[in-house]
């Protein structure tokens, strides 16, 4: 399967720490790892933000009053996706030590299923959906050289 085309913007808030984060997520990766997730092709923007931004971004769009580690803005799905994928640092950080994952691997996780969602996948629906879009990532992530996330 060839992989899409993808148009990226790959942006970075003010935040501390940024070096660590830029360093984990060089552009050819981040291109890399959304293009294995692709079905078509697509422009995206990928933001990491700080968890001032990401919690009223949350806030703002999904009335949930905390930073989240991704958040998908899908606005387009045919004939070319188009989306905003925007990242808490901090909380990604956090969640990679947590999981003892490296920085870099979780960021990878986090595109792809960004990407996903973009896509319509949906694990919040039912069991049935979220298994699918779970061994879709396992699958695709595991093409891209990194272990199973979950």
């Amino acid at each position: 399967m060839a992989l899409k085309q993808l148009s990226l913007s790959l942006q970075f808030g003010d935040l501390q720490g940024a070096k660590r984060h830029r360093a984990a997520l060089p552009r050819h990766s981040v291109a890399r790892w959304i293009r294995h997730a692709l079905a078509r092709d697509a422009e995206i923007t990928v933001r990491i933000v700080d968890a001032e931004e990401g919690q009223a971004l949350n806030r703002g769009y999904r009335q949930k009053d905390y930073a989240t580690n991704v958040l998908t803005f899908d606005y387009t799905r045919d004939p070319v996706v188009t989306a905003d994928l925007v990242l808490c640092a901090p909380v990604v950080e956090r969640e990679a030590r947590e999981q003892g994952k490296t920085l870099q691997a979780h960021y990878a996780h986090l595109l792809v299923h960004g990407t996903l969602h973009a896509q319509g996948y949906d694990h919040e629906t039912n069991e049935g959906d979220a298994l699918e879009m779970e061994a879709l990532e396992i699958m695709l992530l595991d093409a891209l050289g990194f272990p199973n996330p979950y």
